[in-house]
């Protein structure tokens, strides 16, 4: 199955995310990295990625390949992470067929009722294990 993580910035959530996921799954899944700016991409990269590419292209081209997309609301909210979101990007992650599983981080003005405010290693532990839930349904 292939995972994409998406980040921007200095990659520290996907970085984080990468990790686990590597730690929980080994090679049984496909990890892209998909950075905003490259630096996001090399941390996540550095962290076990399998492959990354950086960019608006790079996520438009690759979020309606992948089985499972990953990172932070705010990938589906154009202009966030301080503008690097654009609209194509939160257009294509929100568009993939795609199962997403977003860490509910509220720094891009959107506040999911419901969501228990987490830690963030605590929000990245529940991602991880939605997706072994997802990978071992088949969904």
């Amino acid at each position: 199955m292939k995972v994409a993580v998406i980040d921007g910035q200095g990659g520290g959530i996907g970085k984080a995310l990468v990790e686990k996921l590597r730690l929980a799954f080994g090679d049984k899944i496909d990890i892209i990295a998909l950075g905003t700016n490259a630096l996001a991409t090399s941390a996540m990269l550095k962290a076990g990625a399998g492959e990354g590419a950086s960019g608006e292209n790079a996520i438009v081209c690759n979020a309606p390949k992948a089985g499972i997309i990953t990172g932070s609301i705010a990938v589906i909210a154009a202009h966030s992470m301080l503008g690097e979101i654009t609209p194509l990007m939160a257009q294509a992650v929100s568009g993939s067929p795609a199962q997403k599983v977003m860490l509910p981080l509220n720094r891009c003005g959107l506040l999911i009722a419901g969501a228990k405010q987490e830690s963030l290693p605590h929000s990245i532990d529940e991602a991880v294990k939605l997706i072994g839930e997802i990978i071992q349904h088949g969904k």
